[in-house]
């Protein structure tokens, strides 16, 4: 059976997802980083998380040999963020944004993310054009529980966000 990978996209483009930018420090102090909607939560004891990049990524590489990360989770206010570290045509991401390095890994945690999450990269699996990367928790933190911070949120091809019913 055969699977029409248009069909494929389009049909789980219906499944929305956060927006997230995960973050590295190259061996030279350089920052790296790339918006990923595949990330989830994955065990609670030991704490794991894990994220889906492609296979062929310089950036994914460039991460992978930091042997670290931090997820940025992107607030409504953060679209632009989402695009900018989304395009591999832009060379430079970071320039002109603010971070500050992680307490453990140094990784960047980008200014006004509504929480951010350092880990040490535990495992990498492959799974056909993607990476599966299992993420080991090592420090987390997260805007005020009583401060507006609005989840950006990717449906469809286009962001949005998060509206409370009831």
């Amino acid at each position: 059976m055969s699977i029409d990978s248009m069909k494929f996209r389009q049909v789980l483009g219906h499944f929305p997802t956060g927006v997230t930018v995960v973050t590295a420090t190259n061996a030279d102090g350089t920052p790296v980083g790339f918006t990923i909607g595949s990330f989830t939560s994955v065990s609670l004891d030991p704490p794991l998380v894990g994220f889906l990049p492609m296979v062929d990524s310089d950036r994914w590489a460039a991460i992978n040999a930091a042997g670290s990360f931090c997820v940025n989770i992107l607030g409504t206010h953060q679209a632009d963020l989402c695009w900018r570290f989304a395009k591999s045509s832009i060379e430079a991401p970071f320039e002109g944004v603010a971070w500050e390095p992680s307490p453990i890994t140094g990784s960047p945690v980008l200014d006004r993310a509504i929480a951010w999450i350092d880990c040490s990269i535990e495992q990498v699996i492959e799974a056909g054009d993607h990476h599966f990367v299992l993420g080991r928790v090592l420090e987390m933190e997260h805007v005020d529980p009583e401060a507006e911070a609005n989840p950006l949120l990717f449906f469809r091809g286009q962001l949005g966000d998060f509206r409370k019913h009831g």
